[in-house]
């Protein structure tokens, strides 16, 4: 596949300085996209410009802030719009939840996938552009340990769905679908989740890996975003609400699928 399919054009990932995001970045770099990256880490963003050189910009900001949103959006104009940014749960059981740590991840992922999907259809972003929510698998499968996180994840999906429709009504040509990867203990986050869920199960982490089989690793996330980036992936639903991709993807080592 070259590695100039997205050359000329911007592409912007939200929570960039690790894990997924970091690896959307170095994959959408590599196919010739200049990359801006947005976390609050500035430092690992510098040691992210400093691997990638020139194709990425990075932006020290709060991707929940709205104004930041809108700012970059204006700035930039990306012709990939890459929604990573989200909040580590808490990982334990619901009634050892407060309302505040249960709730989470629905005032940082779900407000800020909110925010930029409106800012992207506002704008709106030029025809052609696609918008990608990095949601979970636990939008499908659940997560009883990590409070109100699998129902902020189903509502990310939501959001992409609704406005792939609204680009449709109105003829914007702005595909939004949402991508829904399996639990890994290849992030830090996952990691946390994995330890949590194992001794949930009175095993240790190596046997409930084991069980689950291969692992989705950060660089095969990146290589499946680049491609539904450059069209190599659409699928056969109606996303765009006009016929044009799939709505939703789940992510395994095994590769994209259309999500239920």
């Amino acid at each position: 596949m070259s590695t100039q399919e997205l050359s000329g054009t911007t592409a912007l990932v939200t929570g960039a300085s690790r894990g997924f995001g970091r690896a959307i970045a170095i994959a959408l770099s590599s196919r010739g996209a200049h990359v801006v990256g947005v976390a609050r880490d500035r430092a690992r963003l510098e040691e992210l410009r400093a691997q990638l050189g020139g194709t990425f910009t990075p932006v020290a900001a709060d991707a929940t802030d709205p104004v930041v949103a809108g700012q970059l959006l204006d700035q930039h104009r990306p012709r990939t719009l890459v929604l990573n940014a989200g909040a580590a749960p808490l990982m334990r059981p619901v009634h050892r939840h407060t309302w505040q740590t249960f709730s989470r991840n629905w005032d940082v992922d779900v407000q800020h996938v909110f925010n930029w999907t409106r800012e992207a259809l506002l704008l709106p972003l030029e025809p052609g552009s696609v918008v990608i929510a990095i949601s979970s698998g636990a939008a499908v499968n659940g997560s009883p340990l990590s409070g109100g996180y699998a129902g902020a994840n189903a509502t990310i999906r939501f959001i992409a769905s609704y406005a792939a429709t609204e680009s449709g009504q109105d003829a914007l040509g702005i595909r939004f679908t949402s991508v829904l990867p399996q639990l890994t203990g290849e992030t830090d986050l996952g990691a946390v989740a994995v330890a949590a869920y194992a001794a949930r199960q009175g095993v240790d982490i190596p046997a409930f890996l084991e069980g689950r089989g291969p692992a989705l690793t950060p660089e095969q996330v990146g290589t499946a975003i680049s491609d539904i980036a450059t069209g190599s992936v659409r699928g056969s639903g109606s996303g765009s609400g006009s016929g044009e991709g799939q709505d939703a993807f789940l992510l395994t080592a095994a590769g994209l699928s259309p999500a239920p």
